[in-house]
């Protein structure tokens, strides 16, 4: 059987619990990034963010801004 969100009951979840179960489940994947195999482009791109990032550290939105934006945008 394929696991799916019916089959899990995820899509009885309201939008911000299933955000939540978004985050927990992104922070899981990333928690072991030997997993990740980079392709030279991929990796380019990467170096590419990190350095326009090291260039202009203060052109960010903070992670709990992006978030409170998302929630409130898909609670209308």
């Amino acid at each position: 059987m394929t696991v799916t969100a019916r089959s899990l009951g995820i899509d009885k979840l309201n939008v911000n619990d299933r955000l939540a179960l978004v985050e927990e489940i992104w922070a899981g994947i990333c928690a072991d990034p030997s997993e990740f195999r980079m392709s030279p482009e991929q990796r380019a791109e990467l170096d590419r963010r990190v350095a326009d990032d090291d260039r202009s550290p203060d052109d960010v939105i903070p992670w709990d801004e992006v978030v409170g934006n998302t929630r409130t945008r898909t609670s209308r």
